[in-house]
């Protein structure tokens, strides 16, 4: 379908912003450019109680945020979440408002996980700090009144990809942690070129493009560019079988469109239940934007809703 008029509009006020292209930014100037997406996200909802705390890791200290909901009855289920930003944007602080809200609309604790960036900290300083922060909540989450052994993984562009990645090596190292789920916002599945359509097609005009994607991508490998096939790196490139249920959403305008139905298509393949959901006429980065793209805020809603129930089933 034509883009969707909330989302051109989007566009178009960033177009007129008149940003230098991002991929002639420096690093400080292209997190700051990601910071002002936070202004999208509308307004930070009242939760019951907000904890900062850190998940003690082999080389640091990992920050979580925990966001509980109010009228929990009982230590709630966990939605343990990774931003986006190319791994080397974002944090916490600017998907705040995202977790405030999944908290209430799932009646889960939600718990973002502050993962080092690149270029300071390149791959695979992320995966360590995202799979350090899971195994912490799930371990120790009646400590912070939650309970961790009802937990699901969830993150948007390369949080999606640190959520998968962390069911990887929570497999791989036979850990015993209860992953009941990963949900994926658009994921990058492929880190390194290749030969999607979608990165053909979507790769000029719709936000994330390929300069963008090389900004982030080259950042991520810093130093270790032969480890781009890794599979903990590019998930695509992994074995798939014996991973949890996934919910994979991709945006029609999106240069990892084809990459996450790929993904979805492979995880099926391995025997993973996937329900993959090909959102029209949006763009990348439709799900930070619920203030301004009504389908982020339905999205949110709806997936909130859904995650709830799962964990809570029996």
């Amino acid at each position: 379908m034509p883009l969707h008029p909330q989302a051109q509009a989007f566009l178009s006020g960033v177009e007129a912003m008149g940003l230098p292209p991002f991929g002639t930014l420096s690093t400080e100037e292209g997190r700051n450019v990601i910071a002002g997406l936070a202004g999208f996200m509308g307004e930070r909802e009242e939760v019951a109680s907000v904890i900062d705390t850190i998940a003690p890791g082999p080389d640091v200290d990992v920050p979580l945020r925990i966001f509980i909901p109010a009228g929990q009855d009982e230590p709630p289920p966990v939605i343990v979440y990774y931003h986006g930003g190319g791994f080397s944007t974002g944090s916490i602080d600017i998907v705040d408002p995202i977790c405030r809200a999944l908290a209430n609309r799932s009646g889960c604790a939600v718990v973002a996980v502050g993962y080092r960036l690149a270029p300071e900290d390149p791959y695979p300083a992320a995966v360590t700090d995202a799979y350090v922060g899971m195994a912490w909540i799930a371990a120790k989450g009646p400590a912070y009144g939650v309970d961790g052994s009802r937990l699901a993984v969830m993150g948007d562009s390369a949080g999606a990809n640190l959520a998968t990645v962390t069911c990887m090596v929570s497999r791989d190292k036979a850990d015993g942690y209860p992953i009941a789920l990963q949900v994926l916002i658009y994921p990058v599945t492929v880190c390194g070129d290749a030969d999607f359509p979608s990165r053909q097609e979507n790769g000029e005009g719709y936000l994330l493009d390929t300069g963008m994607m090389n900004w982030f991508i080259s950042r991520y490998l810093t130093g270790v560019e032969d480890k781009a096939a890794e599979p903990y790196c590019s998930p695509l490139m992994a074995e798939l079988g014996d991973l949890p249920p996934a919910i994979i959403v991709v945006a029609e305008y999106d240069p990892l469109r084809d990459e996450g139905i790929e993904y979805a298509q492979r995880l099926k393949e391995d025997g993973v239940f996937v329900d993959l959901r090909r959102e029209e006429g949006m763009i990348h980065g439709f799900f930070w934007t619920p203030a301004v793209i009504d389908r982020g805020r339905e999205m949110l809603d709806e997936l909130g809703s859904e995650i709830g129930k799962i964990l809570r089933e029996p």
